[in-house]
């Protein structure tokens, strides 16, 4: 009953308005920009640079700006090879189910690499989460727009996230000391434990993403990474009761967003509209993320998929069915994942036991 009670639990609040204010202005600007001049095909490239902004939440400005830096020049990384293997896909004719295990795969590496160098630069929040969205979205679209366009957007809202990140530094109350942020150290045991953890991203990812595919395949729906998205979610955190609570809450957030973002898609809106509301779900899941993670998905979740829309526009009754099923295949992977190491320990510790 504690740990049902902790899922509807409401952490306390901490400047959160601040933060997600920076978030919601930093993809807001590149997307309705891109929506004026009638470039809705460069919208991923814009909303997975702006990402950028998610970093260095409440750290001062001089480290916030060094985090911030590192992610958004490692995001336009991922990107850069996301656009990259899709176009060398298409050249090569790969497509149809071999190119979805070629995605599977690549995604995999991306979920345990980049959890290693965001670990290793102690980014928060930490994880590849974003990384494996950003990646497999963007190799999964059919029509790659001009390279050196999709970059240009994306570095473009990368910088103009950055300068949102310092902005506050215009007013003196808000301003920090400029120091030289420490250079950061890792003892054996941190290494290891980055290493593991990378470890934990690829089994997970990969586990979801060829259980997800092999579905996929019998069942007709598509999305494939949404389940390796939302494997990696219970990763994070500081017990294993959380991390289940986690996975947990990603399904139960899932069901109620889609619910709404069900409302919005009846009322048709204009593509000013859902950018508004992009803006406004980025603001609500930016208040909740560290607060509620539940109340957070539900803002997370017509985010993801309008961004998707926008883009690429499909049938949205087909994305809504995707969402939720790939959802509940990653989390469920994901909370298997977490829970295996501590089954494992006690079925060895009863087995000691049962010797003596």
């Amino acid at each position: 009953m504690k740990a049902v009670a902790e899922m509807f639990t409401m952490g306390p609040g901490n400047k959160d308005h601040h933060p997600a204010l920076r978030c919601a202005v930093g993809v807001f600007v590149p997307l309705i920009t891109l929506t004026l001049i009638g470039r809705l095909d460069l919208a991923v490239f814009a909303s997975f640079g702006a990402f950028t902004g998610i970093y260095g939440r409440n750290e001062p400005h001089s480290v916030r700006f060094r985090s911030q830096l590192r992610a958004g020049g490692f995001m336009l990384f991922v990107i850069l090879l996301a656009t990259l293997m899709a176009r060398f896909a298409q050249g090569s004719g790969v497509e149809g189910a071999a190119y979805s295990w070629l995605l599977t795969a690549a995604t995999t590496v991306v979920a345990g690499g980049c959890s290693v160098v965001v670990a290793a630069w102690r980014l928060r929040p930490g994880g590849s989460l974003f990384h494996i969205f950003a990646f497999a979205a963007i190799a999964s679209i059919a029509a790659q727009p001009p390279l050196w366009e999709a970059m240009l957007v994306s570095v473009l809202t990368t910088g103009f996230c950055l300068l949102i990140g310092m902005s506050s530094r215009v007013v003196k109350s808000h301003r920090t000391p400029w120091k030289r942020p420490p250079r950061i150290r890792h003892t054996a045991a941190e290494r290891r434990a980055i290493w593991l953890e990378g470890g934990g991203y690829l089994v997970a990812a990969g586990l979801a993403g060829t259980i997800a595919t092999l579905v996929g395949e019998r069942l007709g729906f598509g999305h494939t990474y949404w389940a390796m998205v939302a494997a990696v979610v219970p990763l994070v955190g500081h017990s294993t009761r959380h991390r289940v609570s986690r996975g947990i809450q990603r399904i139960a957030g899932t069901v109620i967003g889609l619910v709404l973002l069900a409302g919005i898609l009846w009322l048709n809106p204009a593509p000013w509209a859902m950018v508004l509301v992009i803006a406004a779900c980025q603001f609500g899941a930016e208040m909740f993320i560290a607060r509620q993670y539940l109340v957070a998905q539900v803002f997370v979740t017509p985010l993801a998929l309008i961004a998707t829309l926008l883009a690429a526009p499909v049938d949205p009754g087909l994305l809504l069915r995707d969402r939720i099923i790939e959802t509940v295949i990653g989390a469920a992977v994901g909370v298997a994942v977490v829970v295996a190491p501590a089954v494992w320990r006690r079925l060895q510790a009863g087995r000691a036991t049962g010797v003596r």
